[in-house]
């Protein structure tokens, strides 16, 4: 597997820390609010990514976090006279259910900020201790001097940045570039420390999640939104290199943004898209088939047209799929499980050459004409149907696409042999009302 590392800006191979398991975090929401179609874009880009490694023998342990502290939380909370924690339990429960629609395994470990509020307490701590961060009546800062590096992940020069900070009045910051690892606060949720009540920073959490659930300083891969690079990946980069001297993951990985009708998505624009109505609207198969298909670096539009294709696409899929095992079942074929490693090899090549699943979707429509034509022979070759039928079912699974297999019952076998009788005699009355029975039934 070879990965686009946004950090040096070259494609370079996956090399685990560790032979044979690979570590991976990518930052989830902050929930305040239910999940937009940009939030879905990397379940379906990181969870492709798991299943892809997997399927060549991976053991893939893969943390994404839930942040549960926030001011637009608190602020919610407050407008709704509940608690935090009633507001980020009920949009954690949506968040991961339009993960479950679109076919995306639960993350190994999904820690909370306000689970982890000691271990982030003390890191802090750390930082103060080792010099890299301050505190200002009860505010603590992050020295961006302490690491001489800052500005390599997003490729930005301290200098350059400097010019664009802006500088609020009576800043107690000694750089204007100095972010805030703790809050001072009398308003909503808080926790005592030595510096003051209050709560964190955002630019931290992942930081202390990461050394807390995989209990080193460096993985493999650092996963998330474009958006993400700078500033929060590159202050999250620049703690770790303060106190540990490295930069966090080997690869750091981001996927585009999404563009409704060639226009930025945008809250300020009031062109937001809901994941959740989007999947119930056209499908969770749908949603996931277009959100990987386009390459996951790229931006995505969205647009009418694009839903209108993919329905044609998975319906193509999903029609051959039937028929194969329509055809199997009707033939009394043995099956097993056994797949076309020559026609699956180039399926993996693509996505083993960065994720590339327009590539590996060209293999999919490829696999698909090869079914076709395995079943339009007078006799099938139950051996090589069942093959190619197992090997697309294996790709969709790596792409997140799920389709319910056919199951024949005798009846269903012979209204099947009765409309195959009809059409061979031309009796296309009868062969029609045949054929909405099967069609009904998801046969045909």
């Amino acid at each position: 597997m070879k990965l686009y590392n946004s950090y040096t800006q070259k494609i370079e191979p996956l090399e685990p820390i560790e032979p044979g398991k690979v570590s991976m975090y990518v930052c989830g929401p902050t929930v305040y609010n239910y999940p937009h179609v940009g939030n879905a874009r990397p379940i379906a880009v990181f969870d492709t990514l798991k299943k892809a490694l997997e399927a060549q023998g991976l053991n893939v342990t893969y943390v994404s976090n839930f942040t549960d502290v926030d001011d637009k939380i608190i602020n919610t909370a407050i407008e709704q006279h509940v608690s935090e924690k009633e507001i980020t339990d009920k949009y954690i429960k949506a968040y991961n259910q339009v993960r479950s629609d679109l076919h995306a395994d639960l993350p190994d470990v999904t820690p909370r900020v306000t689970e982890t509020m000691d271990q982030i307490i003390a890191f802090i701590q750390e930082l103060i201790d080792a010099g890299a961060a301050y505190q200002v009546d009860g505010d603590v800062y992050f020295r961006v001097d302490a690491d001489p590096k800052y500005g390599e992940l997003s490729h930005q020069r301290i200098e350059d940045l400097m010019v664009g900070a802006r500088i609020d009045e009576n800043d107690k910051k000694e750089n204007p570039l100095d972010f805030t690892l703790w809050k001072a606060t009398d308003q909503g949720i808080q926790w005592d420390t030595p510096w003051s009540k209050g709560r964190p920073g955002w630019h931290t959490e992942c930081v202390v999640m990461i050394q807390n659930v995989f209990q080193k300083n460096l993985i493999d891969i650092h996963g998330g939104g474009l958006d993400l690079k700078f500033p929060h990946h590159e202050n999250e980069i620049a703690q770790c290199e303060a106190l540990h001297h490295t930069r966090l993951a080997n690869l750091w990985v981001h996927n585009g943004m999404i563009n409704i009708d060639g226009t930025k998505m945008s809250k300020s624009l009031g062109n937001v898209w809901w994941a959740n109505d989007l999947i119930k609207k056209f499908g969770g198969n749908e949603i996931r088939w277009i959100l990987i298909s386009t390459h996951y670096r790229a931006p995505l539009n969205l647009s009418e047209e694009t839903f209108t294709a993919a329905e044609k696409e998975l319906k193509r899929i999903q029609t051959v799929l039937r028929q194969a095992d329509v055809k199997l079942q009707l033939a009394d074929a043995p099956v097993d499980d056994a797949i076309d490693e020559e026609v699956f090899a180039p399926f993996m090549e693509a996505l083993n050459d960065d994720l590339n699943t327009p590539n590996a979707i060209a293999v999919v429509f490829d696999t698909v004409k090869k079914l076709n034509q395995a079943l339009r022979v007078r006799e099938i070759d139950t051996n090589k149907v069942n093959a190619l039928k197992n090997t697309l079912n294996k790709m969709l699974y790596i792409l997140g696409i799920e389709f319910e297999p056919v199951q024949l019952t005798e009846a269903d076998k012979k209204l099947y042999q009765q409309w195959r009788a009809c059409v061979k005699a031309k009796d296309f009355e009868k062969a029609d009302q045949y054929r909405a029975q099967l069609q009904e039934k998801g046969i045909l």
